[in-house]
């Protein structure tokens, strides 16, 4: 599996979490990984559950650089495909060196364009150049 296709399984599994509480998740990434087709190879399973975990854990930190980086639409009022792309690419970009901040951005708005609406694509990639614009620092 490549980087695209584990992206977009950890963008199945963290935009499963918004419909459950944090006790209920250990078990829906479970079934999430035994009902999942697209996962066969053990090592992809541990990276898909992994990196959801290290999102999850810098939740409060993504959504509140993400508030400060948008005007009029904080991450209560986003809808949740636009919401867990955007945790996932600014997770990217603020944490993990590794992925240049243009492949961050350009993987987010395909995910967006595919799950989302038809302005998802635009909704995102304008939030995530704003914050690669602007940088975390005045957050």
């Amino acid at each position: 599996m490549g980087r695209h296709e584990q992206r977009e399984q950890v963008f199945l599994l963290l935009f499963r979490a918004e419909f459950h509480s944090p006790e209920d998740m250990p078990e829906q990434v479970k079934l999430f990984l035994e009902d999942n087709e697209a996962i066969v190879l053990e090592k992809d399973a541990a990276y898909v559950s992994g990196r959801c975990g290290e999102i999850q854990d810098k939740l409060p930190e993504i959504d509140r650089i993400l508030d400060a980086k948008t005007e009029g639409w904080d991450t209560k009022r986003m809808g949740k495909v636009e919401l867990t792309v955007l945790r996932i690419a600014a997770y990217e970009i603020l944490f993990d060196k590794d992925i240049p901040e243009g492949v961050a951005i350009n993987e987010a708005v395909e995910i967006a364009k595919k799950y989302g609406q038809e302005t998802s694509g635009r909704f995102v990639n304008a939030i995530l150049a704003k914050l690669i614009k602007t940088g975390d620092s005045d957050s």
